[in-house]
């Protein structure tokens, strides 16, 4: 690509991106109502140039809708938030992007935009979701924690939604056991709340990311936080339940989940808790009661490994995508039968120094273990 081309196509990118923007400032324009006029007219940039009689064509747009998207008033302060980000080093990541989340861009009333505060990474596709009560008990706190930290040191991202209760519990597990999480915000990445949380928020920061749908500067409004619920299992291969009562705000994000095919887990508590009147309610309707984070590994292999492109491969433990290339290379040449240490080097082309140090480590992560006579076998 010469230089004229790249910074044609960068041009191209951030007039795309300005456009969305513009779009998603417009009041009244909504993720599903963004999502069908990208599908009538393509992208964002042919929305804004159509005139008010063909948007009103689209089923959702009336007639004060469709002035407000043909002024395209909102230009100027798309320009202005752009500013912004680059000056806060926030980014906006675009629906159909590589910096897009793969995971939430399968949903189908995922946003077009998403602004991000900390980094977000390709591993952050091995995600699981705690959530729960604001009002929780030291019971439910520890299991938030034990869990989270169960989850990162075993490759996991976790994602919560920085409120009080679970939500903060599940974000220091696994900031304590040295893993990344992700926190979706019902506000914008500016507008910490509670902001009791402030100081949390900037560790998750460096340590992964604050996500949000809504611009810089959205306040906490009641409405907000169900919508965002469906960014938090978005995220995730599945989602865990620890203490939620009957009327559970928690309750939205299963509901999200189970529509969206994710797989939904639930903590039991005391069997005369009404904090866990809806996790025990989640289990007798067929959830699947988890004990420890082994319970959630079984229900989520196999799964499809993402990262190869032409053929998927096969993984037997969602923990394999946190493997790198080298260590997943060796792994599969091991298998639930026993297997001499000689072969492995034989089928390999890496260096015998090399596989060894490989072998130790995936016995240190638990993916397998020898037998006497330099014999080797697969965890399952």
């Amino acid at each position: 690509m010469t230089v004229v081309e790249a910074v044609t196509s960068d041009d191209n990118e951030n007039a795309d991106l300005r456009a969305s923007l513009t779009l998603s400032l417009i009041k009244g324009i909504g993720p599903l109502l963004q999502a069908t006029l990208l599908q009538h007219f393509g992208t964002a940039a042919q929305v804004l140039k159509q005139p008010v009689s063909t948007l009103q064509h689209v089923e959702g747009v009336g007639p004060q809708l469709a002035n407000r998207i043909a002024g395209a008033t909102h230009i100027s302060a798309a320009a202005e938030t752009l500013r912004r980000c680059r000056e806060l080093g926030v980014q906006v990541l675009q629906k159909r992007t590589t910096a897009y989340p793969q995971s939430l861009s399968t949903v189908v009333d995922s946003p077009e935009l998403l602004y991000c505060r900390g980094t977000t990474k390709p591993q952050d596709d091995l995600a699981v979701a705690i959530v729960g009560s604001r009002r929780c008990t030291t019971y439910g706190r520890h299991q938030a924690e034990r869990f989270a930290g169960s989850l990162v040191r075993a490759g996991f991202t976790v994602v919560s939604g920085l409120a009080r209760g679970i939500d903060c519990a599940a974000h220091r597990g696994a900031l304590n056991a040295g893993g990344r999480t992700i926190a979706v915000l019902a506000t914008g990445v500016r507008e910490i709340y509670p902001p009791e949380h402030a100081d949390m928020a900037m560790e998750i920061v460096d340590n992964g990311a604050l996500v949000s749908e809504f611009p810089l500067d959205q306040k906490p409004r009641p409405g907000l936080f169900p919508q965002r619920n469906r960014i938090i299992s978005g995220l995730s291969l599945g989602v865990i339940v620890v203490e939620a009562t009957r009327n559970s705000g928690a309750l939205h994000t299963v509901r999200h989940a189970l529509e969206q095919g994710r797989e939904v887990f639930a903590v039991p508590g005391q069997l005369n808790s009404l904090a866990s009147e809806g996790c025990h309610e989640l289990i007798r309707d067929g959830v699947t009661l988890v004990r420890n984070v082994d319970d959630i590994l079984r229900e989520l292999g196999p799964l499809a490994n993402p990262t190869t492109s032409e053929s998927q491969a096969t993984i037997h433990d969602p923990r394999e995508m946190s493997l790198n290339p080298q260590e997943q290379e060796i792994l599969s040449l091991i298998s639930t039968s026993p297997v001499h240490v000689d072969e492995v080097l034989r089928t390999t082309q890496l260096d015998m120094s090399r596989v060894l140090s490989t072998l130790t480590v995936l016995e240190m992560k638990h993916f397998v273990r020898r037998l006497p006579g330099n014999m080797l076998v697969r965890n399952v």
